[in-house]
């Protein structure tokens, strides 16, 4: 017997990030200076995350491109790696992305490509806390309670112990 099921979730929308609590705003902020400093020669697309650890410390990222494609990284796995490797007990709480072309930041916000979200959503899961996301565009803000909203049915360690013999 095969049943339906549905997998929805309710997010926040903001017009501005002007709009947004001081602790957002200021990680908006950061992510938008980081984007600022991102290497992308060949996609012009720039990326700043900008992760905030339980202490309040910020730690920001860039996407950084490589022509031997796919050896650059995301801005999200960038900030969420240097959080991992400089501050192993200080877990994230909440991350912040914002996107920019050559000139001029996106009008919509940018979500966390797969590989981003499934990093993302580990953290979560390794460290038994959610992680917002804040997405951050010129026109509006999206704000998400964590990451596995957006990568439901996510594989996990779980999936891998489960099948081991």
């Amino acid at each position: 017997m095969s049943t339906t099921k549905s997998i929805s979730f309710s997010y926040k929308e903001f017009d501005n990030y002007e709009e947004l609590g001081t602790d957002d705003y200021d990680m908006v902020y950061a992510a938008r200076e980081a984007a600022r400093n991102a290497y992308a020669p060949y996609s012009g697309f720039r990326v700043g995350a900008a992760v905030r650890l339980e202490s309040g410390v910020l730690i920001r990222g860039t996407n950084v491109e490589n022509a031997a494609f796919p050896s650059g990284i995301c801005a999200e796995r960038s900030a969420l790696s240097n959080s991992v490797s400089n501050h192993p007990d200080d877990k994230p709480v909440a991350i912040a992305i914002a996107a920019m072309t050559e000139e001029e930041f996106t009008d919509e916000p940018v979500p966390p490509c797969g590989n981003c979200r499934q990093v993302i959503a580990e953290e979560e899961l390794r460290n038994g806390k959610q992680i917002r996301l804040i997405l951050s565009g010129k026109k509006k803000v999206i704000v998400i309670d964590k990451c596995s909203n957006l990568l439901p049915l996510q594989f996990n360690k779980n999936n891998l112990i489960s099948n081991l013999p």
